[in-house]
């Protein structure tokens, strides 16, 4: 791999394998950067508006406006929140579940002595069963289920069943019967007279049960919010999808990650340990006279700079295997063993145009906005609506007992029948609003679809130049160990010293980094085109070749 100024810069101020691990880190700091932005998929859920939103407008419980107003809130911060999500990540300078959720996770067990062996799938599924970020989704789907049902307790039938019993005493003149209305109520008893003892003042123990039944039979409004909730539902179901896909995404990439390291790893050992043999061969010839006090200097310098390598490469692995066990709720202090190695495996040729047709099928995001579409369609007609009559039914059956009179029953039946005759200032700017909101989610549709097409034409040439950078990191791989055998037979022969030795072996270290660098590369592309095709959690074994 060729290296520009800079990195030769790099190579002679800090040595060969110092610049390797500068430059390695550097590669994954970017490529983080870049995989929290590459492909914005719809990550904020619509559980997290839901809730923004629900504090935010008071008496939502018990008016229907509010109601409607709080689902145009909500797919509102939902489209907002889609869009800048991304960028709030790549912004973050940590990988930590403060910025993002997905970063965090529940974690059931506390750590053990034992090691855990966990391989890719293992890791894949204590994702998704324990990742906060899709905890957070999911409670948001449940969240607005709960809020569909009550919008379909608007329409219907309410029945309640109420008894109560007490004593009562009133006075009559306070409600109108005065002494002169109650003088000509005297004739109707017997002899013309009130009975002896008559008081204003009246004392009655009463008993009563009814039960009530209210039902709206029609209203534009409360039929539209019904279907402003449905539409809500489906937009947090796809969102809690799109979740799983972010967990598979994240889980899976820094299970390759930590797969990378601990190839770093392995490698700086094996390199270690090649440079503690010279250096005992070094001093050896220094000490029997057959080579001078350099050779013997150079390869302690090797050795001490490789030992320096091995050490950032141990901290890199030991950090890389903290943040999968977060991500998939293993305590940060128990004891973990990667069982699965690099995978491998060249991909099927697609075409874009067979990819994208996948990702419209597919992608949880794209279907996630037509619902919020069809949420804004829905509020706009609601209301519209509002200019129709509203319908409803109402009405009661109780029992009354008195004592010393009696029961008796009592009832209402009533049906009301309301029509707005003018308030058209508030309904053509409710209209017009809802409109707006409407005209732009379609845009944003619009623009998603031009967007997919250009993830899928990306990922498609990403997975293209990984899979010729596997291949040509292969080869030099295998032609620097063939020039590091013949050198060190040519130091054994004596015909050179170690210098061009030495620089061999930076040369193998440099293309075995490379090789890991680029399977790491090329397994993390054929990931973005799975998840750029909607379909990275189901087949994510697939694209991986496992």
């Amino acid at each position: 791999m060729a290296m520009n100024r800079a990195q030769h810069a790099a190579f002679r101020r800090v040595g060969v394998p110092g610049a390797l691990s500068t430059l390695t880190a550097a590669k994954r700091a970017a490529e983080e950067v870049l995989i929290a932005g590459e492909i914005p998929e719809k990550h904020t859920s619509v559980a997290k508006a839901t809730i923004d939103c629900a504090g935010l407008i008071p008496g939502l419980k018990s008016r229907p406006t509010a109601r409607l107003s709080f689902f145009a809130a909500c797919l509102a911060v939902i489209v907002f929140c889609s869009g800048t999500h991304a960028v709030l990540r790549a912004q973050a300078a940590n990988p930590s579940s403060a910025a993002n959720p997905f970063f965090g996770s529940v974690t059931i067990h506390a750590a053990s002595d034992e090691t855990l062996n966990l391989s890719l799938d293992d890791a894949v599924r204590r994702g998704l069963e324990n990742n906060l970020g899709l905890k957070e989704a999911e409670s948001g789907e449940k969240l607005l289920r709960g809020e569909k049902n009550e919008a379909l307790q608007e329409f219907l039938p309410t029945i309640l069943l109420t008894g109560d019993t007490g004593v009562h005493q009133q006075n009559l003149a306070a409600l109108g019967f005065g002494p002169g209305v109650i003088g000509e109520f005297s004739k109707l008893f017997p002899g013309g007279k009130l009975p002896a003892g008559f008081s204003e003042i009246t004392r009655d123990d009463l008993t009563e049960g009814q039960i009530r039944f209210s039902q709206t039979l029609f209203s534009g409004p409360v039929i539209a919010g019904w279907r402003a909730a449905g539409a809500a539902a489906r937009a947090a179901h796809f969102a809690t999808m799109s979740a799983r896909g972010e967990v598979v995404q994240q889980v899976a990439t820094a299970y390759l990650r930590a797969i990378a390291a601990a190839s770093e790893v392995d490698n700086a050992k094996a390199l270690e340990s090649e440079d503690q043999l010279l250096l005992s061969q070094a001093h050896e010839a220094h000490e029997a006279g057959t080579a001078a006090n350099l050779d013997e200097l150079r390869a302690r310098v090797e050795l001490q700079a490789q030992q320096q390598t091995l050490i950032t490469a141990e901290n890199a692995l030991e950090k890389d295997l903290i943040l999968l066990k977060r991500e998939i709720g293993v305590d940060p202090g128990q004891k973990i063993a990667l069982t699965d190695p690099a995978p491998y495996s060249e991909l099927a040729a697609q075409t874009p145009e067979e990819v994208r047709a996948i990702a419209y099928k597919n992608r949880q995001d794209y279907q996630n906005l037509e619902n919020q579409a069809v949420g804004y369609k829905a509020i706009y007609s609601s209301f519209r609506s509002q200019r129709l009559p509203t319908l409803s039914f109402g009405g009661y059956y109780g029992v009354s007992e008195v004592t010393g009179v009696g029961a008796h029953g009592n009832f209402v039946a009533q049906g009301n029948l309301s029509v707005p005759l003018f308030r058209e200032g508030k309904l053509r700017g409710n209209t017009e609003s809802a409109r707006a909101q409407l005209g732009a989610v379609n845009a944003q549709l619009d623009d998603l679809r031009g967007h997919i097409d250009q993830q899928v034409r990306s990922a498609l040439l990403d997975v293209d130049a990984t899979t010729q950078l596997v291949a040509v990191a292969r080869s030099n791989v295998e032609l620097a160990t063939r020039a590091l055998s013949d050198e060190t037979d040519r130091v054994n022969a004596g015909v050179d010293d170690n210098l061009p030795l030495v620089t061999a072996q930076a040369t193998l270290a440099s293309a075995q980094s490379n090789l890991v660098e680029s399977l790491y590369q090329y397994n993390l592309s054929k990931l973005a085109l799975a998840r750029a095709s909607g379909v990275l959690e189901q087949q994510y074994r697939v694209y991986l070749g496992r």
